[in-house]
C-alpha cells in the first residue's frame, strides 16, 4: 500500500532535506515557508542552520546610538523621526554638542557609536564629515558605525562626489563601517507606494558594493510588516544574498519589525509575534552566506528576542542607550538595556553570551 504524503508536508520535507545538506533555498522555497503555518518546523530548521554556523554562541556589543540631526528632506510614509527645518522639535547638533551628550552617558565599556539621522540639506557634506572627526578625536578607541546607504547617496548628491569619494572622505574622518538602514524593502514598487524618496534599490546595493570594495564590512536590514508581499520580502533577501555572493562584505542581516505611528496603537497595528519569529527564521534559512541574523529587541521586545535565539538568531544587538527612531514611532520596548540583562537574556535561552566588537571579534565569553 502506497502512503500518500500531502503536498505541503512533502514540500516541507524537501526543504528540510535541503537545509540538512546545506543546499541553497530558492525564492519559491522562501515564499512557501512564509505562507506555511508550521512555525515550529521552520524554527527548528533555522536553529539547525544557525547552530551549524555559530554553535550556541550569541553575540552582543556595548554601544550607544547617536543622532546628529532629525531634519530630513525625505518624507517616507513610515517615518515619525524626521522633522522639517524650523519645525518644533527639529534639531541639528554641532560636534561639540554631541560630545557633551556622549560625555554625559559614556562609560569605558562602550565600543561602538551607532550614528544615523535625517538627510538634512541645510548643512553641507562637510558637516557630516566633521561630526565623525569630532567623535574620533574625543573617543579614538570607539568604532564609528555611521550612516546608512541612503545617507551616503544623499551625501553624494549634495557634494557632487561619487559614492567612492564620499566613502573615502568619511573613512579618512574615522568611519569604521556603515549601518544597515535605508533598505526598507528592496522593491521599487514598494518604495513608490511608501514614498521612500531616497536611494532606490540599485543605489542602496551599489553603495554597499562600493563600501565592500573599499574594504569596509557592513550591515544590512529589512523593514517588514506594512504593505509588502511575502514575495517582496524574499526577493529582498535574494538581492542581498546575491551581493554577498559577489563581495562577502556583509557581517549581519537585521530584520526590523515595522512600528506603528503611535505607542497607543493596538495590537492589530503591530506585527504579530508569530510574524516576527517567522521572519527571523526564514532570514536564517534564505541567507546561507551570512554569518549572523540579528534579533533587534528594540522592535520585537526582549522576551521575543530570547525565543528567537532558538529560531535562527545569533545576535541580540547591544546596550544602545536611548534609541530614538523606533521610539519616535510606536515602539513599546526599552530604549536601552544593561550588559547584565543581555547576559541574563541569552543564558535564559540556553545559549552562551559573547561580548563582541563591531566586527564580531570576541571580547569576552560569559559561560
Amino acid at each position: 500500500m502506497n502512503v500518500v504524503i500531502p503536498t505541503e508536508e512533502k514540500r516541507m520535507q524537501d526543504i528540510r532535506e535541503k537545509v540538512r545538506q546545506g543546499e541553497r533555498l530558492t525564492l519559491e522555497d522562501g515564499v512557501f515557508l512564509y505562507k506555511s503555518d508550521d512555525l515550529l518546523s521552520i524554527g527548528q530548521m533555522a536553529n539547525e542552520a544557525n547552530v551549524r554556523k555559530n554553535g550556541k554562541k550569541v553575540y552582543f556589543i556595548e554601544n550607544m546610538s547617536l543622532y546628529f540631526t532629525n531634519v530630513c528632506e525625505a518624507h517616507c510614509a513610515f517615518c515619525n523621526f524626521r522633522k522639517d527645518e524650523g519645525e518644533e522639535g527639529a534639531y541639528t547638533l554641532t560636534g561639540e554638542q554631541m560630545i557633551a551628550y556622549v560625555d554625559q552617558h559614556f562609560h569605558p565599556g562602550v565600543r561602538e557609536f551607532h550614528i544615523v539621522g535625517g538627510h538634512n540639506p541645510h548643512v553641507p557634506f562637510q558637516y557630516y564629515v566633521d561630526s565623525l572627526k569630532a567623535l574620533r578625536d574625543r573617543y579614538p578607541d570607539v568604532t564609528l558605525k555611521a550612516y546608512t546607504a541612503a545617507e551616503i547617496d544623499f551625501f553624494s548628491r549634495i557634494s557632487g562626489l561619487s559614492y567612492k569619494e564620499v566613502l573615502q572622505t568619511l573613512i579618512g574622518a574615522g568611519l569604521g563601517t556603515l549601518t544597515g538602514g535605508g533598505a526598507e524593502i528592496l522593491s521599487d514598487q514598494y518604495r513608490k507606494k511608501m514614498r521612500v524618496d531616497k536611494a532606490d534599490v540599485s543605489q542602496y546595493l551599489e553603495v554597499h558594493r562600493t563600501a565592500h570594495e573599499l574594504g569596509l564590512r557592513t550591515h544590512t536590514t529589512m523593514l517588514y510588516g506594512s504593505i509588502e508581499t511575502y514575495e517582496q520580502r524574499v526577493e529582498h533577501m535574494v538581492k542581498i544574498r546575491e551581493l554577498q555572493d559577489e563581495t562577502n562584505g556583509f557581517m549581519v542581516f537585521i530584520p526590523l519589525s515595522m512600528q506603528p505611528i503611535s505607542p497607543r496603537a493596538g495590537i492589530r497595528r503591530r506585527n504579530s509575534a508569530y510574524e516576527d519569529l517567522k521572519t527571523i527564521a526564514v532570514s536564517r534559512l534564505m541567507l546561507d552566506n551570512f554569518q549572523h541574523i540579528k534579533a533587534y529587541f528594540i522592535n520585537i521586545g526582549v522576551q521575543l528576542t530570547q525565543i528567537s535565539l532558538t529560531m535562527g538568531a545569533s545576535d541580540v544587538h547591544g546596550t544602545i542607550v536611548k534609541e530614538r527612531i523606533s521610539h519616535s514611532a510606536g515602539a513599546l520596548t526599552p530604549e536601552g538595556i544593561t550588559r547584565e540583562d543581555l547576559i541574563w537574556l541569552v543564558k535564559g535561552a540556553g545559549r552562551v553570551p559573547v561580548e563582541r566588537d563591531t566586527f564580531y571579534n570576541e571580547i569576552q565569553t560569559y559561560d
